[in-house]
């Protein structure tokens, strides 16, 4: 599929209040021809939250800004942010199929007190990262509302799809808060 197609499917799991957009544009760039240190940070097939508390040097906590069940997948709208504090490090969308993984880490999931990587991680899922896209956004309303970003300041995000078991299970959008 399309990134950019899936990427609107994602972001319309949650519309922005008042029809604010959550990015002015978003570009779909070649791995290669993504900047360090957001080459580092998103070109690779590994958590998000493995990457984020190596690269800040700190864990990290969840908040979920909004969930949702859409028949028998489970969606949320996150933050990541160093653990502690309110330095939020990363926005993300989530689409999740329970179908693959056991009623233990399902509930854990549900409880949104544990970033999705730390719970797989912890129950030693087979699991397989399939990075799909890497996406350049300039912010919107949405972004600088959720990162510290001002409105059209550029950052840098992915797509990429969890295979739980053998079977893709998770759909992802990671995008990160602004590195220098």
């Amino acid at each position: 599929m399309n990134p950019l197609i899936e990427l609107k499917q994602l972001c319309a799991l949650f519309p922005e209040p008042e029809g604010q957009p959550l990015y002015l544009s978003a570009e779909h760039i070649a791995r290669e021809a993504t900047p360090e240190p957001y080459h580092r940070m998103l070109v690779h097939e590994h958590h998000m939250t493995v990457t984020m508390e190596s690269y800040h040097d700190c864990s990290v906590d969840v908040e979920v800004v909004d969930s949702r069940y859409e028949g028998d997948m489970y969606c949320r709208k996150i933050l990541l942010s160093k653990q502690g504090t309110t330095d939020v490090v990363q926005f993300g969308i989530v689409r999740f199929n329970f179908s693959f993984v056991t009623d233990a880490v399902r509930r854990e999931i549900e409880s949104e007190s544990i970033p999705l990587g730390r719970v797989l991680i912890q129950h030693n899922v087979l699991r397989h990262i399939d990075l799909g896209a890497i996406v350049k956004f300039e912010a919107g309303p949405g972004l600088s509302r959720y990162l510290p970003l001002k409105e059209g300041q550029s950052t840098f995000g992915r797509m990429a799809t969890i295979f739980c078991n053998g079977s893709p299970a998770v759909d992802l959008l990671e995008i990160s808060a602004p590195l220098s």
